[in-house]
């Protein structure tokens, strides 16, 4: 067994060297036909990323965004709702990911492109919690930004199901890192787990399941958008685009090339072959990864509306569609990408 497991690793290696070859040929070409590269810094919203979070990795170790000119920085940040990430976005220093609720409390950034319009993670409970009534009086996690943060409002969602609130279980704050460890020691009872560490908790102890998918209970949820400061998009429109259309080629590589794709994946996630190749194949079935530019006016105005219902937007401060999406920046990017695809049953 153990042998069979180093000939998988070693095989993982040797894919990934093969594809770094290719990329290196293929971005030094491409450089080379640049007038200049053009630098940029593009947010992952958990550190390490999930596998929903690796496409900014697959377009820099293919080369796609030196194919377009772009000399991207990834950096990570301890969740899309942290302190670093939203100074990241209000000063324009790095793309990152951006909700409604930003524009709509005056936060001068707009979404301009969909990563992963759906919500790719499950709401993962040990074996006594059969319901949602269950996790009255139990803790949650709050991991990445803690009150305010995605886990937290994401309970906040599951629990209303129920007609409970927040009051009624005790939210516990952490790192990213911490959400799989958190719920195999028991030092929670409830977390939003991405499909990869669905997979990982479920081989550690087996009595842990999913209560439910957010992707059935908010499908028209905003999930990943990337966005940047509305100076900083007016100022490099050109470099958006580009950097936009490199990172829809990686995306689309995922869904037509998983061998090729999977060991870049599990370098930047660190996590086992097995786990990334279950999460790619739940992620492409469930059209969780854009295509094209993610964008859907329904989903943009649901999450809008969302937000102003729980309070997180004033009433009189509600922004427009097109106030928090720049839908015709993403369908340029679409276009320097080669144009709009359909792929299996995804279309966005």
């Amino acid at each position: 067994m153990r042998d069979n497991q180093w000939h998988r690793r070693g095989a993982g290696v040797l894919m990934l060297a093969g594809c770094v070859l290719i990329a290196d040929a293929w971005a030094h070409d491409a450089s080379a036909a640049c007038a200049e590269m053009r630098k940029i810094n593009i947010g992952v919203s958990v550190a390490p990323p999930n596998v929903v979070h690796t496409t900014p990795y697959v377009a820099k170790e293919l080369g796609l965004f030196e194919k377009h000119c772009v000399d991207a920085t990834i950096i990570q940040f301890d969740g899309g709702g942290s302190a670093a990430s939203k100074a990241a976005a209000a000063q324009g220093t790095a793309l990152v990911s951006v909700q409604a609720v930003a524009v709509g409390n005056g936060v001068k950034v707009k979404q301009i492109w969909g990563l992963a319009p759906r919500l790719p993670q499950a709401y993962e409970v040990p074996g006594d919690v059969k319901t949602v009534k269950d996790l009255k009086g139990r803790r949650l996690s709050a991991a990445g930004g803690g009150v305010g943060g995605l886990n937290w409002l994401m309970g906040r969602e599951v629990l209303k199901t129920a007609g409970l609130t927040v009051d009624d279980a005790q939210f516990i704050a952490g790192g990213t890192a911490g959400r799989l460890p958190g719920l195999v020691t028991g030092q929670v009872d409830a977390v939003m787990l991405h499909p990869e560490d669905v997979f990982l908790a479920q081989q550690k102890k087996p009595d842990l399941h999913a209560l439910l998918n957010f992707s059935e209970l908010l499908p028209n949820h905003m999930f990943n958008a990337y966005g940047a400061s509305t100076d900083w998009i007016a100022r490099e429109r050109p470099l958006m685009i580009d950097t936009v259309a490199a990172m829809i080629e990686a995306n689309r590589m995922m869904y037509r090339d998983k061998a090729k794709v999977v060991p870049i994946i599990m370098k930047a996630t660190g996590k086992p072959q097995d786990a990334v190749e279950f999460a790619i194949d739940a992620l492409t079935k469930n059209c969780i990864w854009s295509v094209n530019d993610g964008f859907n006016s329904e989903r943009t105005q649901w999450s809008i509306d969302n937000d102003v219902e729980n309070g997180y937007i004033k009433p009189d401060k509600k922004p427009t569609i097109e106030q928090v999406s720049d839908v015709a920046l993403a369908q340029e990017a679409v276009k320097v990408a080669g144009g709009r695809v359909t792929i299996g049953k995804c279309t966005e």
